[in-house]
Formats: C-alpha cells, structure tokens, sequence
C-alpha cells in the first residue's frame, strides 16, 4: 500500500518554496529579460543566486556534489511548488535539460566526468544541452533513425550530423550528445553518449528556431556537427549502449515534466477561481453559473488525479521499479489533462485570458508543447498497446 502522507522535513521544504516561489521569484514575471526565445542567462544567474542564498538550489542533484539529494516523491512535491511560478524551475536549477541531464551523469558518468560537468552543473555555474532530435528524417520519436554519425580515428572519434530542437543551446556550456557509432571495420555498434563542451571546434548553431513556448533559456536551436574530435574518454559510459542509458535519463524525466507543469496548471486555476469569485454576470459571480462552475470542478477533478498519478509513478520509481509503462500513462494522462486545466483557465477568464496581463496566456502556450517533447502523447500509446498485445 502507498503512503501518501509526507514526512515533516518535506512539508517544511515544500513551505519554504512556495513561500520563495511567491516573495522572490514571483515579482521576476514581468522582468523584461525575459526575451522572445526564453529568460536571458543573466536573468538566470540572478535567480540561481536568490535560490541558493535560500538553501533551496538543486533538490534534485546529488548531495554529494551540493545539491539536496531529494527522491522522486521529494522532487514531486518539491517540484510542483517550484512550478507556481513561469520562472521557479530556473531559479531552482531544476528545469529541463539540466534536470535531466543531472539525473543521467549521477548515474552513468565517471568520476573525472563528474568533476568536469556535473559538480558545476548541479552548483547552477553552467547550463548544459541533451542533443539526440534530428531533422530531415532523422531520429525523433523512432530514435532508430539517427544519422549522426561518429567514426573512430586513432584514440579520438569524429562527429558528423546535424542535430534540431535542441533546447538551451545558445549560451550552454556542454553537451551530451547522441551519435551512431562504428568500430575500427565499420561494423555499426548503435548509439553512443558523447560529453564535449559547445566551444569545441566543428559545433555551429545554424538557427534558433521561432517556437511556440518561450519558458527555457537560450530556446530551441538547429545545431551543425563537421568533423567535430572528442577524445575517447569523453564517451558517456560504454560506446554502443546509448538508447539503454536514454532510458536511465528519459523515464523519469517524464515524470519531472509532469511535476513542473502541475505547479503551473494549478497557477492557471488559481487566477481562473479568483476571477470567477469577482467577475459580475446576469447578477452573480460568474462561477456560481453552471457553466464556468462546471470547467472549474473540472480544473479541481484533473489536478486532483494528475497529482495522484504523479506521486504513485515516483513512489515506484522509488522503490527502483522501471515504471516505465506507468511513466508512460502518467505522462500522457498529465500533459493532456493539465493542458486542458490551462485552456479551461484561460477560459473563465474570457478576454483577460488572451491578454498579457495574467500568466495564463504564457503558460497556455509554453504547456503546448508538453505533449510533443519526451515523447508525444501517440507515441507513448503505441508504446502502451504494443505490452499490452504482448501480455499472455
């Protein structure tokens, strides 16, 4: 049986962020760094700093290398209450990629990878950048299309391809990178991991892509590789065994998204029910009227078991369970039922919901795209179908 009931330290941790989320994060919304394709690094940095003079930084990273060590129930709480607020997960260190990217060196890097990348990762000094989406046919929901390629030369490999949607990009110091790997003959070994850092020569930002969303920094780039060297030492765990280490990053950063957007979505309800206390119609508040009443009981019912879902995913995920079918449902369930919280939201609050002058307009177009990234919602049903045909 899941407990449910959370533990003294964790309430006060949850208390201390939301208080921080609402005093010091909160006033940033309006900030005007923050630009078109996302919060500028110097928005960032003031941030990171604010949260860790609060002792509130990295819940997520390893104590060990400085960050709070939280388990999965821990960052579900956590990270919902940092998700409140459009700029929490930045100012945490707990947004995407990096909080994946912390997840996937704590498990797979070595020590002296861990010194180089992770240390100043977890510390909020750099930002880093997941480089595995392709255009042009290449890897994306089927990561077996990878044309990325990375061939041996002496103790180094080269690296030639061309990578898309690759979030954070401009302004990240490093990157792990996926590529399809082959031996001295030429015999494909699959996919493989490789750390380098984004000044290496042969790395070109093509294009930052005009997107929808507009909540990460440095937004979504179109990334060019020729004939880029990295040492054999910079391969993230062993050549050939990337697609089994994207699990060890994939599966619960599916589940982290579902965390941040919960603390959005219940922002959305909670500036959609205060409108609808206040607003006026045909001689009553507008929520006593079935129906804006009806959308927000609706509001109530999604966020009520999205939490649920999110909690008993990461209490398995605790008890080392892969989970990975139940991470699937979670993440489908979520990232359409918190979408529809958004659009009801925006709803209720009519032509005030279009407009600027609440968050609800960003975060209705930011959680679009909760539904495409880390696997769209199709895919993960297919996923879903194909164990369930399987099943005797």
């Amino acid at each position: 049986m899941i407990d449910f009931s959370l533990p003294d330290d964790l309430v006060a941790l949850r208390d201390g962020v939301t208080r921080f989320i609402r005093d010091e994060v909160m006033p940033y919304e309006s900030d005007p760094r923050q630009e078109f394709h996302g919060p500028t690094d110097d928005l960032r940095c003031e941030l990171v700093a604010k949260a860790k003079q609060a002792g509130l930084l990295s819940p997520h990273g390893p104590v060990e290398w400085g960050g709070l060590g939280l388990n999965h129930v821990g960052m579900a709480v956590v990270f919902e209450a940092a998700g409140y607020s459009t700029l929490g997960p930045l100012a945490l260190n707990i947004q995407a990629p990096d909080e994946g990217n912390t997840n996937l060196l704590h498990n797979v890097a070595s020590q002296a990878q861990k010194e180089r990348w992770l240390a100043p990762l977890v510390a909020g000094e750099v930002r880093s950048v997941f480089a595995m989406t392709e255009p042009d046919g290449g890897a994306g929901s089927d990561p077996s299309l990878m044309r990325t390629e990375a061939r041996p030369d002496g103790d180094d490999y080269i690296i030639n391809g061309r990578k898309w949607l690759i979030t954070g990009m401009e302004g990240a110091s490093f990157q792990i990178l996926m590529a399809r790997t082959f031996d001295q003959q030429g015999n494909d070994l699959g996919a493989t991991m490789f750390m380098m850092d984004n000044d290496t020569p042969g790395i070109e930002i093509v294009r930052v892509l005009n997107t929808i969303d507009s909540n990460s920094p440095g937004g979504h780039a179109e990334v060019a590789y020729t004939d880029v060297r990295v040492p054999a030492s910079q391969i993230l765990g062993e050549a050939g065994k990337g697609f089994r280490y994207a699990q060890v990053r994939l599966t619960p950063a599916r589940m982290t998204h579902c965390m941040r957007w919960l603390g959005a979505a219940v922002r959305c309800h909670d500036i959609a029910t205060d409108y609808a206390r206040q607003r006026q119609a045909f001689g009553k508040p507008i929520g006593e009227h079935e129906g804006v009443g009806f959308m927000l009981a609706e509001n109530e019912t999604d966020l009520h078991f999205c939490r649920l879902a999110i909690w008993q995913a990461s209490w398995l995920l605790d008890q080392g369970e892969q989970a990975r079918n139940e991470t699937s449902m979670c993440k489908v369930r979520c990232s359409e039922a918190l979408s529809a919280v958004v659009d009801r939201s925006l709803q209720v609050l009519g032509g005030r919901g279009i407009t600027g002058d609440t968050v609800v307009e960003r975060i209705y177009r930011d959680i679009r795209a909760f539904r495409i990234y880390d696997g769209p919602s199709e895919v993960h049903r297919w996923a879903l179908a194909r164990n369930i045909m399987k099943r005797n």
